[in-house]
């Protein structure tokens, strides 16, 4: 999908672009490559800079409630210093790489409801104007896709994903939200757990997973939420028993007596709204650490899909089906227009 639009701060006459991205989901760390396609105006200008910002629908939890917001988290500049001639085409091919921690949007090609894009900027004679917006596919890391494998052989659901700003204390995350994966309960788990939250932050050597339970109470206790938190390696993923590995995860987790908050967000309703503390969580490591060496894995696992691990990507979010999610993407770019007090 291709959006392209005259340069309105330009004026009339000014230069277009088009970018577009090289075809298929692309994995966290891996290279987002493409072309921006420039179209001169009725006038030479000089192409000052040529950006790239990535970009997230994500909620923020505030007094009055929640919002949403598009945050940029990454931003590159990929041309520039040059001369536009009058209805001259020129093109700029590109290739960046994606944050570690960038939010998996698609599982098995089926979308989750996770809202990314890639905009671009163009600035000439000292104006600057977003040109051009493209949503942006992320499919999982090996390691991400094996653990949500074992998830669905083990009988759990996909219920929903989503972005939410701010903080896990206790982890080496990096971007300012998070992505957490709602999991309806394995029969096995269904009598102590309401639902599980799954979040992943990846990193060049391996990946933090953090488990969160929402508990059933007892006759004589209240629910609560449990939280703990593993560490893998990339290169763990056909060295180990996944279901195994998994379950005992989940063993762990509800077996956790602690009492846990929710996970920590920025205490402000407009989320580009700097903060200056974050909340923490008393997450608790186990399972390997990941190597030294950054290693990045092949685009996926040798393992087939089973039907209960399909189950996670049914397409489905709360009602939301792959049509619906579509239009969201077109809303959020309609809607970007308002940098929100957004620094250039």
């Amino acid at each position: 999908m291709v959006f392209k639009r005259l340069l309105g701060a330009m004026g009339a006459g000014g230069p277009s672009v088009d970018t577009v991205l090289d075809g298929g989901a692309v994995a966290p760390g891996g290279i987002l490559s493409g072309q921006v396609h420039l179209q001169g105006g009725s006038a030479d200008v000089e192409i000052e800079h040529i950006g790239l910002d990535l970009i997230a629908r994500v909620e923020a939890e505030h007094e009055d409630g929640e919002s949403e917001g598009a945050v940029v988290f990454e931003r590159f500049t990929v041309g520039g210093g040059f001369r536009l001639a009058e209805e001259e085409r020129y093109s700029v091919p590109f290739r960046v790489s994606l944050p570690w921690e960038t939010p998996v949007s698609e599982l098995y090609g089926q979308p989750l409801g996770i809202v990314l894009g890639v905009r671009t900027e163009l600035a000439v004679a000292g104006a600057r104007d977003k040109g051009d917006l493209d949503p942006l596919a992320v499919r999982p890391l090996p390691v991400q896709e094996a653990v949500l494998e074992a998830l669905g052989q083990l009988g759990f659901g996909f219920k929903s994903a989503d972005l939410e700003y701010g903080h896990i204390g206790g982890t080496g995350q990096q971007l300012p939200f998070y992505q957490e994966i709602e999991l309806t309960p394995a029969p096995q788990y269904a009598h102590v757990v309401n639902e599980i939250e799954l979040t992943f932050l990846a990193t060049p050597a391996g990946m933090e997973i953090v488990l969160e339970a929402d508990k059933r109470g007892g006759l004589f206790e209240s629910g609560q939420d449990a939280l703990t938190r593993f560490t893998v390696s990339h290169h763990d993923v056909g060295a180990r028993d996944w279901n195994s590995e998994v379950d005992g995860w989940i063993r762990q987790l509800v077996e956790h007596r602690a009492s846990y908050g929710s996970h920590a967000t920025y205490g402000h309703a407009d989320p580009y709204a700097a903060a200056s503390a974050y909340g923490h969580h008393s997450a608790h490591g186990s399972g390997h650490e990941p190597g030294h060496e950054g290693h990045r894995s092949g685009p996926g696992v040798g393992t087939a899909v089973a039907a209960g691990a399909a189950g996670l990507a049914v397409g489905v979010v709360g009602g939301l089906v792959a049509a619906e999610v579509v239009d969201e993407v077109g809303d959020f770019f309609e809607g970007d227009d308002d940098e929100g007090g957004e620094e250039d």
